[in-house]
């Protein structure tokens, strides 16, 4: 369901790695929640460092709201950067297991475009 990699570097490190990865390949971050600060402030838990971007490629996006305007339910690509006992783990969603629930050939292949893109971000890490 995701596209996955297991890191051994600082957190803020690769979570930048990831804005830059994100940016060279058009997405940009719509939202961005940090679960440990949100965590702490209302719940008054701590939590290790965990964040949920919300990466959007605008072409991409416009392309899919086209097809089907339900896709919008889908939008926009999270990524999840956390730490785990061996370093950060970085998950984004794979956009054509996502499509998958819509069934549409159309959605699919710019589903495929979309996850060929977040695949180099995952491999450039």
């Amino acid at each position: 369901m995701n596209l996955t990699r297991k890191l051994n570097m600082p957190f803020e490190n690769i979570v930048e790695k990831i804005r830059n990865g994100l940016k060279e390949e058009g997405f940009g971050i719509l939202t961005e929640i940090d679960v440990k600060v949100t965590l702490k402030k209302k719940l008054d838990v701590e939590y290790p460092n965990y964040k949920i971007l919300g990466a959007c490629n605008p072409p991409l996006a416009k392309r899919t709201l086209d097809i089907d305007k339900e896709v919008g339910t889908l939008l926009p690509c999270n990524v999840i950067v956390y730490e785990i006992d061996q370093g950060v783990q970085v998950s984004i969603q794979r956009p054509t297991e996502m499509m998958k629930i819509l069934n549409n050939k159309d959605l699919n292949e710019v589903a495929q475009e979309a996850e060929s893109r977040l695949n180099k971000v995952i491999e450039n890490l």
